[in-house]
């Protein structure tokens, strides 16, 4: 099981190049940030853990960048994963996007990891051009339409809400394959979608059963006829040994820990502390 961190980044608190690098240089393996390029003040769309307009932490109106942040990341570190929990591309051009990526994944050595979301935040969507009844398909088109271009010499592609004809886009990304992994409710139809399109799942907050989904997940994926088993990467707040090790015999691959935005000093001392408990747990 591979253990690695979560900045919900923000313009106050710590950087996310300092927050990579203590990271990386206390034995993380993996580096997430998330995405909301906006927040409309009037909205119809519920937050999941809310259930209304309320919104559970401000940082959702104030979330960097998450491949800027990367970048800067990725500039003071050589080993750590640099992931995204959850980015929205959808919200973005489809080809700028393919391009920021496979950059980021060139310069870094083959790094990158997009962590993506469908948007439950579909009046954000809107406001891009996204309907909200067909975020998943939008989503689906911009996976299929980017691994074109990171992977075809003269890439195309035609669907409803992506097209465009034989182009040349470079860089390449490093990796031969960049990991595509899906933030959302451990739902069949979630499932079904990360079965055909992407590479493994990322739980919610509000995940009330971790194990049992992690198995509709492999039920899927198998009946998909997919080879090997997906990559799980589970949020959790504290660690607890019987916890991880039931995870761990269900299939979770992943366990990340959210940062506090606070100051470095603040940040360094809770990263010691978190190495401390993780590397005390039976081997």
């Amino acid at each position: 099981m591979r253990f690695g961190i979560v900045l919900f980044t923000s313009d106050r608190g710590i950087a996310p190049a300092a927050a990579a690098k203590a990271a990386e240089e206390r034995g993380f393996e993996s580096f997430f940030v998330p995405e909301h390029t906006h927040i409309p003040v009037k909205r119809e769309a519920a937050h999941p853990l809310t259930g209304g307009a309320d919104l559970p932490d401000d940082r959702y109106a104030r979330t960097l960048d998450p491949w800027v942040a990367l970048a800067t990341a990725a500039a003071v570190t050589s080993r750590i994963e640099l992931a995204t929990a959850v980015a929205l591309p959808t919200e973005s051009d489809c080809i700028t996007l393919a391009k920021t990526i496979a950059s980021l994944d060139h310069l870094s050595g083959g790094r990158v990891t997009l962590g993506a979301g469908f948007g439950w935040n579909t009046d954000e969507l809107t406001d891009h051009g996204v309907p909200g009844n067909k975020r998943r398909t939008v989503l689906r088109e911009y996976v299929e339409a980017m691994r074109a271009l990171w992977t075809q010499e003269e890439a195309s592609y035609s669907g409803d809400f992506v097209s465009f004809g034989p182009s040349w886009a470079y860089p390449k990304p490093a990796q031969a394959h960049v990991p595509v992994l899906i933030g959302a409710g451990g739902t069949e139809k979630t499932f079904k979608w990360i079965a055909r399109s992407g590479d493994g799942w990322i739980t919610t907050p509000y995940e009330s059963d971790v194990q049992a989904s992690t198995a509709l997940l492999m039920k899927c994926w198998q009946e998909a006829g997919r080879a090997g088993t997906p990559r799980v990467v589970a949020l959790d707040y504290k660690p607890d040994p019987e916890k991880l090790s039931r995870w761990a015999d269900a299939g979770v691959t992943d366990v990340l820990y959210g940062l506090p935005d606070k100051s470095e000093d603040e940040v360094f001392a809770y990263l010691d502390r978190l190495a401390a408990k993780l590397e005390a747990l039976p081997k």
